[in-house]
C-alpha cells in the first residue's frame, strides 16, 4: 500500500454504511441480505486493504467490492430459483396464450396518456412496487436489461444463466408487470385541470 494512502476501517460504517446499504437493497430487495452484503464488503475491505492503491476514492473502492458480493449473491440465488422457474413454464404459457400462440386476453385500455404517466412520480412509485413483486431472478433480469440497459450477453454471464432462460425470465417479468400496472396504474384516471 502506498505510504500516502491511509484507510481507517473504524470509520467505514459511519462514512459509507448508509450509501452501501441503499446500493445493496436497490439490487437485492431484501434488507437482511443487504445488511449481510454490506458486512461482507467491510470484512473483505479489511482483508484486502493492503491492495487499495488510492486510484479511486475509498467509497468507490468499497462499492466495487460490494458489486462483486451482490453478483455472487445473485448467482447463488438464481441457481436455487431456476428449478422453480422451469416447473412453472407450462402453466404460464397456458395461462396467457392459446394453442396458436396468440394472447388469450386482449390488451386493456390505458386511461392515462403513457407519456404523461412516465413523467409522474406516482407512476414510478407504482412501477417500483410492481417490480418489487417479481421473483428475484425475474426482477434482476428486468432491471439489468430494461432499466440499466445491460447487454443480454453480459446479463447471462453475470447471473450465470443461458440466453434462452434470460428471454423466458424477461417475458415473465414483462407479463407480470403488465398485469400489475393494469391493476394499480392503468385504471387510474388523470385528474383534469380545473
Amino acid at each position: 500500500m502506498p505510504s500516502n494512502v491511509e484507510l481507517d476501517p473504524t470509520e467505514w460504517l459511519d462514512k459509507h454504511g448508509d450509501i452501501l446499504f441503499r446500493y445493496a437493497i436497490s439490487r437485492v430487495r431484501d434488507a437482511i441480505a443487504a445488511e449481510d452484503l454490506v458486512q461482507e464488503t467491510f470484512l473483505a475491505g479489511i482483508k484486502s486493504r493492503d491492495s487499495f492503491s488510492g486510484r479511486s476514492s475509498e467509497r468507490t473502492w468499497l462499492i466495487g467490492i460490494l458489486k462483486h458480493k451482490i453478483i455472487d449473491y445473485i448467482r447463488k440465488d438464481s441457481r436455487q430459483t431456476l428449478t422453480n422457474d422451469i416447473d412453472n413454464r407450462e402453466h404460464d404459457a397456458e395461462q396467457y396464450f392459446d394453442r396458436k400462440g396468440s394472447w388469450k386476453v386482449g390488451q386493456s385500455e390505458w386511461l392515462t396518456n403513457p407519456q404523461k404517466a412516465f413523467e409522474r412520480t406516482e407512476f414510478w412509485e407504482v412501477l417500483d412496487s410492481c417490480v418489487g413483486k417479481l421473483k428475484e431472478t425475474q426482477r434482476d433480469v428486468f432491471i439489468k436489461r430494461e432499466l440499466e440497459a445491460m447487454d443480454a450477453a453480459a446479463i447471462c454471464e453475470e447471473l450465470n444463466i443461458s440466453s434462452s432462460n434470460l428471454w423466458v425470465l424477461l417475458f415473465r417479468a414483462r407479463t407480470q408487470l403488465k398485469a400489475c400496472l393494469e391493476v394499480h396504474w392503468m385504471g387510474k384516471v388523470e385528474a383534469k385541470p380545473s
